[in-house]
């Protein structure tokens, strides 16, 4: 069973799948960047402002996925994308479904103590407990929010191989990812790793569904690759949402389709990730 082979912890720091792309000449003194326990336990963190998008999707692929866990949270992301998908007048519905949603798992004693952290994140993001979000981040730096857990596809890599999809938020105004979110925007970037680069005709679309919890606005949109980040592989598409200010939470789930030259492209689909993003 391919899932036994798959063994890892959420917030683990190896054990990854990384692309095997040649590499010209050697790469550049990599960034200050907290490692992925930090990341995964304190969010979001901030990275200086002229790292280019490419050295940031690498540096935060020591990434391995816990089938468990994206089965428990990603339960939630039907709520998520359906609040997205709804009038505005709907939002605070909206929010209480999902905050009942996550104290109802947050209450299953079964789920490991990993999962039970990040789902109390959920839970003080949504009600508001947690206060007004993160300091006004160093004007010389981008403030990064990643999402709550890795992801997996099914047959992303070859038939025998799955790939771990990693996602970030970030809000404006920033650069990344390029041409870079306004002030009152969210960027999001979505990472396939070990995959081939991005077909030139996506089967079906990778979509990023968000509720902005503060202001009731909400939305879904299509991640591409118009960017052009890491053209050469792995695959990452991105999308810059208007999301308003306030705390947004957000699902990246869907498919994308990879070709490697003189080969047949390769459609597969992850599995919703959810993420938690302030926007000043």
């Amino acid at each position: 069973m391919r899932r036994a082979l798959i063994t890892c912890a959420l917030a683990a720091t190896a054990g990854l799948i990384v692309p095997t792309h040649a590499v010209a000449q050697p790469l550049p003194p990599a960034p200050v960047i907290p490692d992925l326990a930090q990341i995964t336990s304190a969010l979001p963190f901030q990275v200086p402002a002229d790292l280019s998008i490419e050295t940031l999707t690498n540096q935060v692929a020591n990434q391995v996925a816990n089938p468990e866990a994206i089965e428990a949270l990603a339960s939630l992301a039907p709520a998520i994308i359906g609040a997205a998908a709804g009038p505005s007048d709907i939002a605070d519905d909206g929010k209480n479904d999902l905050l009942a949603q996550a104290k109802e798992l947050l209450e299953n004693s079964e789920l490991p103590e990993s999962i039970k952290s990040t789902l109390q994140r959920v839970i003080t993001f949504l009600d508001g407990s947690g206060g007004g979000g993160p300091d006004i981040p160093d004007p010389n730096s981008v403030v990064i929010t990643q999402f709550l857990y890795p992801t997996l596809g099914e047959g992303c890599i070859s038939d025998t191989a799955d790939s771990v999809g990693t996602a970030l938020a970030v809000a404006g105004p920033s650069k990344l990812p390029p041409p870079g979110p306004g002030a009152g925007q969210t960027g999001f970037v979505f990472t396939a790793l070990g995959t081939a680069p991005l077909a030139e005709k996506q089967e079906s679309p990778l979509t990023v569904s968000w509720i902005n919890v503060s202001n009731g606005r909400t939305g879904s949109q299509p991640l591409t690759g118009e960017a052009k980040i890491n053209p050469d592989g792995p695959a990452t598409l991105s999308a810059i949402a208007d999301t308003g200010s306030g705390n947004v939470v957000a699902v990246i789930s869907g498919g994308i389709t990879t070709q490697k030259p003189d080969a047949e492209p390769r459609s597969c689909s992850f599995l919703p990730t959810i993420g938690l993003v302030t926007v000043r």
